[in-house]
């Protein structure tokens, strides 16, 4: 996603990535952002007053309905605690944060402990409506070829090692539907929630 002089001024993006090597692919697409390595949960917490918009993106397996599909108790997946940090950054985000954030994760195999909203495979939790919206290019993203996934999202990692590319492919947002959920919180009228 490349946006430029949003607002009258330069977007600077700070991206937090706890994998040092996530963080440098991040780095090789992204140059011009600043990427800090450590636990974006922590991070949050002690910087969030820093800035105007927030994207978090809390790990997701634990709530994933993949879990239930694979087999939990079976031997594949075991039964896990869903990780709460999801929640805590909703509540902290919609009760302390002033300025306009997303918290994205996968559809759970529950139902959620706060309503969210549902772009394609997504949830989504923000400061403003986000509105239904088709994309055509995401069918590409649901298969399990990974040159198709990279066609769709724009990013070729087949040059990395010693990284799941199928999960860093399978972990990505299309950016036309960040692209579209950033419009909604900054170009377009919305309504505040309640």
């Amino acid at each position: 996603m490349e946006i430029e002089n949003f607002g009258g001024g330069d977007i600077k993006v700070v991206a937090v990535e706890n994998n040092p090597q996530i963080a440098q692919i991040y780095k090789d697409f992204f140059p011009d952002d600043e990427v800090i390595i450590a636990d974006a949960h922590q991070y949050l917490l002690e910087h969030f007053k820093e800035f105007d918009f927030i994207w978090s993106s809390p790990p997701c397996p634990s709530h994933s309905k993949i879990r239930l599909t694979l087999g939990v108790g079976t031997g594949q997946n075991e039964a896990i605690y869903p990780d709460m940090k999801l929640y805590e950054e909703i509540l902290l985000l919609k009760h302390y944060f002033k300025g306009e954030w997303v918290v994205e994760n996968v559809v759970s195999y529950y139902t959620p402990l706060i309503k969210p909203y549902e772009v394609e495979r997504h949830y989504f939790w923000s400061s403003f409506v986000i509105t239904k919206k088709d994309f055509d290019t995401l069918f590409r993203l649901r298969t399990d070829n990974n040159k198709t996934k990279q066609e769709a999202l724009g990013f070729d990692v087949s040059k990395y090692k010693e990284v799941d590319k199928t999960k860093i492919l399978r972990n990505c947002v299309a950016p036309e539907v960040g692209l579209f959920i950033f419009n909604l919180a900054f170009k377009e009228k919305q309504e505040v929630l309640l």
